[in-house]
């Protein structure tokens, strides 16, 4: 164990002096000149906040640090996941608990590291294999789809590939176009790959410790838009069942179907509505496949509108699904013709002016829910809420 951290303790310092030599030393400030302090790996510090609540990145290293502590079989891989800042926290302290046999640091190679989590998988093990950023996980394509999703169908369901791909997006100002897409519908398409979107703190570890328990290849998509979101997390080891959405708020009127950090634009939103005399029914879907449709299917029997929130692009994405579902199996239930709020059909901006227009939130959800009730769009509608990160970075 004193080897292993001695190693550790090398990777990290190594990791530390390339990057200061790279910013010219320990940069406090960003391009703006705001203060910052980057995020270290801080070993036998507990990630729970004293309030007993826990930010959104502090839950998904707690439910990291649970599983590798409940099974010896679960490792970490990835580009840069020892860097002093634990890709943002979500891995403080992992280094410096497991050392670096279970906390792999690997090469600039990404389809190459798939290719060994496939194999690792198949031979007993349980990667997680971590991206700081989705658009990454596109370089895997031909591992991800053509090998890990049909590898247990390809020899009988005698095999397994228990492979779970954390993958970040990245929105934030300055990121740029190859650097803050979603994705999340073309690994939604994939036969032989589960795909989950936590929207908060409880979901992020829940869902993790769940997707690797799965023995299936799981995509686990979080929005760095919500790491810092915190809410009352369980201490114990728990996982949230993979497939189920939730009824995070119960309404009459109109069903809001939500995905990821829409969520919470979509609880801005009804509870505006409420002051309009519209009751708002919010799903967060959790899991994008398999897509809980029984969840959704009850929502729209009882209200009868459909509006479906996502930080996507509309075309072939999730929003036209879960439509699609509705229509297919409940077009009667329907009193209006359902609405999509998604991301404008163009790439995503880096200029901070032109995405403070990119982005929907509560405000264009509270339009679509008031035109779907055949109430008037411009009654009471919440000024706009967004947030703005200080850098890319």
């Amino acid at each position: 164990m004193a080897g292993q951290g001695s190693a550790a303790e090398r990777q990290t310092a190594g990791l530390r002096g390339r990057r200061q030599a790279d910013d010219g030393g320990d940069r406090r400030t960003d391009r703006r000149g705001v203060r910052v302090c980057p995020l270290v790996s801080v070993p036998g510090v507990s990630a729970r906040r004293r309030s007993g609540a826990m930010k959104f990145r502090e839950a998904v290293r707690d439910g990291t640090i649970q599983a590798m502590d409940n099974d010896p079989t679960v490792f970490l891989i990835g580009v840069g996941i020892i860097d002093p800042r634990a890709v943002w926290g979500t891995l403080s302290g992992a280094l410096e608990k497991f050392g670096p046999d279970r906390v792999v640091e690997g090469p600039l190679a990404e389809n190459a590291l798939t290719g060994i989590c496939v194999g690792a998988a198949t031979f007993g093990m349980r990667p997680v294999l971590v991206h700081h950023r989705i658009d990454f996980v596109m370089l895997t394509m031909d591992q991800l789809v053509n090998h890990a999703a049909k590898w247990p169908a390809m020899f009988g369901r005698q095999q397994t590939v228990p492979l779970v791909v954390r993958a970040v997006v990245g929105r934030g100002w300055g990121n740029g176009p190859q650097h803050t897409q979603s994705h999340h519908a073309i690994f939604s398409h994939i036969p032989g790959l589960k795909a989950v979107v936590p929207s908060n703190p409880r979901d992020a570890k829940g869902l993790l410790i769940a997707a690797i328990e799965d023995e299936e290849p799981v995509i686990y998509i979080e929005h760095r838009w919500l790491h810092e979101d915190d809410a009352e997390v369980p201490a114990e080891y728990f996982s949230t069942p993979i497939g189920r959405a939730a009824v995070v708020r119960p309404g009459r009127d109109v069903t809001v179907v939500a995905v990821g950090p829409m969520v919470s634009e979509s609880l801005k939103a009804a509870h505006a509505l409420e002051q309009t005399g519209v009751s708002a029914e919010v799903i967060d879907v959790r899991t994008l496949r398999p897509l809980d449709s029984e969840t959704i299917l009850a929502s729209v029997g009882k209200t009868g509108r459909l509006v479906v929130a996502d930080s996507d692009w509309s075309p072939c994405g999730i929003a036209g699904e879960v439509i699609a579902r509705v229509a297919e199996t409940a077009f009667d239930a329907l009193k209006a013709r359902p609405v999509r709020v998604t991301w404008p059909d163009s790439p995503v901006p880096s200029s901070e002016t032109i995405e403070a227009q990119f982005y929907p939130g509560a405000r264009e959800i509270q339009v679509a829910a008031t035109r779907v009730c055949e109430s008037r769009a411009d009654k009471g509608v919440v000024p706009s809420t967004v947030k703005h990160f200080e850098g890319p970075f």
